[in-house]
């Protein structure tokens, strides 16, 4: 009875709870251990083989039967929602209302959106709710719950997917919408092809887990239309979009005041939304600016002036050092210094407070497990124990990491090749830093052989292109190559000038840090070597840590110093 597809999926294990196969009616794997002996193997769950789920009349769960292989699915288990069939269609009170959001009854059948009870965290209590029911090929995937007060739910535990995503098969462009109603608005007019995020739009968050989960359905995509909301949140996620997805593909809808499509609909009608989305004008191009492609950013700076950079938590580091994003940050030291481990500290304090994810390509820190281990240390605060494994702690803190940090791995490293790499971990995950520790790992073979400072000031001239593109920040971690000691026996602490390239890293890099230990006295200092804007930190400034061995984190210890002679401001 195995098969290798099941409804355009990949089979990756059928029967996976080893159930008897090809029946219809039998235990459920989900409670009938914890029944009472009795009742262990009571037939409380059906099954139905082809479409790969089960449901408990126990436990009133939905399982699956099968795992699927799926590109650009996540590898997590999820729980699959209850089966259409066991939907009701929309009472007339609730067709009445979408009517008075222009939606007629004929395109609620068409996206089979249905309605039921459903119990509502906000209001603590069962509600009757509008379905708008998520499907990806013939399986259900989540639910979207509204009630009657605009409360939402997602369906818990179900995989993050656009609704409505089915519709793009088939076209060489797709729009891309903020909510459900939008999506029914765009179907009213004609406009089949659209496909809406699942739980609207975050400001400061570019967690689209959906995006990956999806990405298949997008990749031959020549045309993107964004018509998301105009407001803060909506604008963020147009840019996050544009981001991942490259602006060459993307197009940019005018609601001309109105709100989002469904708005537009209601005021203006059938003809004037599919205007309006034929409208949409391409993104800008990238090498060509004018004053109104840049006017929201000219207007703010007016208002406000500098914004302030990205810190990382750590309160002596941040007042004297921070940062934009589509930049790259130089960070020198002699050999274990702490360099790594404290760009694994950046890192993590970036994520804490943004939910920025990061790639890194990191030939030396190697074997892989470990430096995940280093950073579930900085991410837990303590050292993990045996006892600890497969704890709620081990699993908090496991997917922490193994959702926010990606290694790339390779047989020979080359800038182009980790480049090629990021920017699919842009587009496929969101991440907003790559780390490349070392540099001297990773770079073209032959580059000996060429004038070392050509060479340099090429390589940094491609890794800013990457952060500009992509609005990434890039860490490269980089030996001196010469030491000298001073006339004290100790070795002296290196300056940019001191990697290979010398004035080319210092002209070129936006930021350098150097990171320095004190053996003696047991404490490592960090120091800035150059900010690009003097709004971003203090050239010269120091701060100092004592790093804790069980959390593998800096603990500031001191108070700021700071030595600017000589050091020029740019």
């Amino acid at each position: 009875m195995s098969k290798d597809e099941i409804n355009g999926f990949l089979v990756d294990k059928f029967n996976q709870h080893s159930l008897k196969e090809g029946a219809t009616q039998g235990i459920c794997p989900l409670c009938s251990s914890d029944r009472k002996p009795k009742n262990a193997k009571a037939q409380c769950a059906s099954y139905d083989w082809e479409r790969g789920l089960g449901t408990c009349h126990n436990c009133d769960t939905t399982f699956q039967l099968h795992t699927y292989q799926r590109k650009g699915a996540s590898e997590k288990v999820y729980t699959r929602p209850i089966t259409p069939e066991q939907f009701n269609d929309v009472s007339t009170n609730v067709e009445t209302w979408f009517g008075t959001r222009a939606i007629s009854k004929q395109t609620l059948q068409d996206l089979q959106v249905t309605e039921g009870p459903e119990f509502m965290p906000q209001t603590g209590k069962t509600e009757n709710a509008i379905q708008f029911n998520y499907f990806m090929g013939d399986q259900l995937i989540n639910i979207k719950y509204r009630d009657g007060r605009k409360n939402f739910k997602l369906y818990k535990g179900a995989e993050k997917v656009f609704y409505n995503i089915n519709s793009v098969v088939g076209y060489d462009w797709c729009v891309v919408v903020e909510g459900e109603m939008d999506v029914l608005a765009l179907h009213e007019a004609g406009i089949k092809n659209a496909i809406s995020v699942p739980n609207g739009a975050t400001l400061n968050s570019n967690n689209l887990d959906y995006l990956d989960n999806c990405i298949d359905y997008l990749d031959d995509k020549t045309k993107i239309i964004l018509a998301v909301d105009a407001d803060d949140a909506g604008q963020a996620l147009k840019h996050e979009f544009i981001r991942r997805l490259g602006a060459e593909v993307c197009y940019l809808v005018d609601f001309n005041g109105q709100k989002d499509a469904n708005e537009y609909l209601t005021e203006h009608g059938h003809a004037k939304l599919r205007s309006a989305i034929h409208a949409a004008t391409q993104v800008p191009l990238e090498g060509v600016t004018t004053l109104y492609d840049i006017q929201d950013e000219l207007k703010d700076f007016v208002k406000n002036g500098f914004k302030p950079g990205y810190q990382v938590g750590l309160q002596n580091f941040d007042k004297i050092f921070s940062t934009y994003t589509g930049q790259f940050i130089t960070v020198t030291g002699i050999p274990s210094s702490g360099k790594s481990d404290f760009v694994d500290q950046m890192v993590v304090g970036y994520n804490n407070l943004y939910g920025w994810k990061t790639a890194y390509a990191s030939p030396e820190n190697q074997p892989t497990h470990l430096h995940a281990h280093k950073l579930m240390r900085k991410v837990w605060q303590d050292m993990p124990s045996v006892g600890d494994i497969g704890g709620d702690k081990w699993k908090q803190v496991t997917d922490k990491v193994n959702d926010n940090y990606f290694f790339i791995d390779m047989d020979r490293y080359t800038l182009e090749s980790v480049l090629r790499k990021g920017a699919e971990l842009v587009k496929r995950k969101g991440i907003k830093c790559l780390v490349i520790d070392p540099f001297n790992k990773i770079r073209d073979v032959d580059c000996k052989t060429e004038d070392v400072n050509r060479y340099t000031m090429e390589y940094l001239t491609k890794i800013e292109m990457f952060c500009k593109k992509y609005d990434v920040l890039v860490f490269i971690v980089a030996h001196p190559t010469k030491m000298y000691k001073g006339n004290d026996g100790k070795i002296e602490e290196p300056t940019m000038y001191n990697i290979k390239g010398g004035g080319e890293w210092y002209d070129a890099s936006y930021h350098g840090l150097l990171v320095h230990r004190d053996y003696v006295a047991r404490t490592t200092k960090v120091k800035v070597l150059k900010v690009k804007f003097q709004n971003l930190g203090e050239n010269g400034a120091e701060s100092h840590f004592t790093w804790e061995p069980k959390s593998g984190s800096f603990i500031p210890n001191e108070p700021i110093t700071a030595d600017v002679s000589g050091l020029p401001w740019e």
